[in-house]
């Protein structure tokens, strides 16, 4: 987990028990933040890498990592790597969203309502892709997926 994420869990379980210490509930927190800090087992840096890769994984854009991210409480200098990570792997992961959600070049049949387009380029949006991607994958005809594998790097 995150730095942030263990402070909020810890005040949190803080603020549900009937703390009765001496010291305050926030300075235990952070102090107990900092010691799992220092022995290792918290490392915003390795935290962002593997949280980036498994939303990469699922299809989720560039957008949506740095959100999640933030959310997370990871700092921007302890996430550059795996959000440039995310940004090399955008058109795999646009790729693997249109292949799950059979959108684009992995479509049964072309699309021709301009209605039903939108709604294609909104999930692509919702899953933090760039208009610009989504656009060319939904330009792809059903069927074409070739080109655009051997230029994502996929089989």
């Amino acid at each position: 987990t995150s730095r942030a994420k263990l402070a909020r869990y810890l005040s949190r379980k803080i603020r549900e028990s009937d703390w009765a210490d001496a010291i305050d509930g926030c300075a235990a927190c952070a102090a107990a933040v900092a010691k799992m800090d220092r022995l290792g087992f918290v490392d915003d840096k390795q935290y962002a890498g593997m949280r980036a890769g498994a939303m990469t994984r699922r299809g989720l854009g560039v957008r949506r990592v740095k959100a999640q991210l933030w959310v997370d409480g990871i700092d921007s200098t302890d996430s550059v790597v795996a959000v440039a990570a995310a940004e090399g792997a955008a058109l795999s992961s646009a790729l693997g969203f249109a292949r799950r959600r059979r959108l684009g070049p992995y479509a049964r049949e072309a699309i021709t309502d301009p209605g039903l387009r939108e709604r294609h380029v909104a999930a692509f949006a919702r899953a933090g892709h760039s208009l610009a991607l989504a656009l060319r994958i939904l330009a792809t005809a059903p069927g074409d997926e070739a080109a655009l594998d051997d230029e994502a790097g996929l089989d």
